[in-house]
């Protein structure tokens, strides 16, 4: 019998800690269904075509978990494939096992995928090892959301004398109840403790003192669920602390940049410790007629050259040549040029070499590059690029004496605010350190979303970071200098920049 469902455990809260197999399951789904507190990233890694649901957060009432074990039962029986998705691991203090047990009961086949328990990723997130030499033989960890309120069936006496390390992750109601329970019970109000919120996000929070002091940190409320570490083991964050010593961390950085291709951006921001908030201006559509591009690509051999302007050009010019029955060898015989910020790079994952690579570059330096007037009089020149738009540089080399052919190859689409993230609010608040502009499309996608004439305003407080000259001189036409231009005109040079400003 296939599986039909996978309770899948996603780690503590970073996408990046979703294990392999658990991806391999999750694009196997037709049915997500998920916790509350399960990262919206690990929710973007499923099939498009795959229904979500959301079911709030870890339940604590027996009827609520009921209704869940009902609904998975039920999307299986319908013959879909179910992702269950759980924060952590399924079978640490969550209602995994009953879920399990509940499809075992109806004869529905499902597969536990561990994930990275909260406890040990917080340990590792925060610079304290859970165990360590002379710091105790035992590790408790103590249920902590499933406590129903903090009442906890604990031998509290025995676990206040444990020379160990003692774990547990919940709300504060009940860590308070732990917390409570030791020291009423005659654990040291000096012993070393640290509570993490936010585990493995750029905004976690890690804050270490005794356990009097963990107490009355309790008392003043949390605005998470946070992770509480008791023990010797505590002291050693001074020495061992990694996460939050990046040199851009709990930076907030906007990625304004088309979804699929913000990919590289996000993984150095946040390799770097920032929170890489995607908040997309335009996304990238497929063309309505394929006439002109078709025509364009059955045609390639016959132009002297190639003028890659975007790497969303060079996508859809090789797809589109590959729907035709040809490959990259098709053009062996038009001279190459990149000029867009990461066009070399897409070119070269199609096992395509450029001839000249004029990444970022201005317009009058590519047609100088190209040979000026003298070298571009009467040669045939073809530059695939976006629908609708302005394409100067096509409209220079035209007027430099060359035979041009504008390719329409992609459309650029405006994208609605996400009321989610409430991107304008947060710039109205300085709640966003840097935003980012990779493309002068995305400039223009910027200031038609927010209004051109508040753009200005909204980032005045802000750090702006721009790549290429392109969306350099798109940002300064709105009346805005941008704090960060990097001199070498790529995402990593960008990245660096951002650094640099900061430090």
């Amino acid at each position: 019998m296939r599986t039909l469902v996978y309770l899948i455990g996603t780690g503590p809260g970073a996408p990046g800690l979703l294990t392999t197999r658990g991806q391999r399951c999750l694009d196997a789904a037709d049915v997500v269904i998920h916790d509350s507190t399960v990262h919206p990233r690990v929710l973007d890694l499923a099939p498009r075509r795959a229904e979500r649901i959301d079911v709030g957060r870890p339940s604590r009432e027996a009827t609520d978990q009921d209704a869940i074990s009902y609904l998975l039962a039920e999307k299986a029986r319908e013959g879909h494939v179910v992702a269950r998705l759980k924060m952590g691991d399924p079978f640490l203090f969550d209602h995994g096992g009953e879920e399990a047990l509940f499809l075992h009961e109806q004869g529905i086949p499902f597969e536990v995928v561990p994930g990275v328990p909260v406890a040990v990723a917080t340990a590792a997130y925060a610079g304290i090892p859970l165990t360590y030499p002379a710091a105790g033989d035992t590790l408790t960890i103590v249920r902590g959301h499933e406590a129903n309120g903090g009442r906890l069936k604990v031998n509290w006496a025995h676990l206040a004398r444990t020379d160990g390390t003692i774990a547990s992750y919940g709300g504060r109601d009940e860590l308070r109840a732990i917390v409570r329970g030791l020291l009423d019970h005659g654990r040291p109000d000096d012993d070393r403790a640290a509570l993490v919120l936010h585990t493995s996000l750029a905004s976690q929070q890690t804050h270490v003192g005794t356990l009097a002091d963990v107490a009355a940190r309790l008392d003043q409320g949390l605005d998470s669920s946070a992770s509480l570490i008791i023990g010797k083991v505590v002291g050693l964050r001074d020495h061992l602390r990694w996460f939050d010593e990046r040199p851009l961390f709990g930076r907030r950085i906007l990625v304004t940049r088309s979804r699929h291709q913000s990919g590289e951006l996000v993984e150095l921001l946040e390799g770097a410790g920032a929170e890489a908030i995607e908040a997309p201006v335009l996304r990238v559509a497929p063309l309505e007629s394929f006439e002109a591009l078709d025509a364009a690509a059955d045609a390639v051999a016959d132009f002297d050259c190639v003028v890659f302007t975007t790497a969303n050009g060079v996508e859809a010019f090789l797809h589109r040549l590959m729907e035709r029955g040809r490959d990259a060898r098709a053009l062996a015989g038009p001279r190459l040029c990149a000029v867009g910020v990461g066009t070399a790079e897409r070119l070269a994952r199609f096992g395509i070499r450029v001839d000249l690579d004029l990444e970022g570059q201005p317009v009058e330096s590519v047609v100088e590059a190209l040979g000026g007037r003298v070298a571009l009089a009467g040669r045939r020149v073809l530059v695939p690029s976006s629908a609708g738009g302005r394409d100067t540089l096509g409209e220079a080399l035209a007027g430099a004496g060359a035979e041009v052919t504008q390719a329409p190859s992609f459309r650029t689409l405006a994208v609605d605010d996400n009321p989610e993230l409430d991107v304008y609010g947060q710039l109205l608040q300085h709640r966003i350190d840097v935003v980012t502009f990779t493309s002068a499309a995305a400039v223009r996608g910027f200031a038609t979303l927010y209004g051109e004439e508040q753009v200005a305003d909204l980032l005045a407080h802000t750090t702006v970071a721009t790549v290429g000259l392109a969306a350099t001189d798109a940002v300064r036409r709105l009346g805005v200098e941008p704090a960060v231009v990097p001199a070498v005109p790529s995402i990593p040079a960008l990245v660096d920049a951002i650094r640099a400003h900061f430090q």
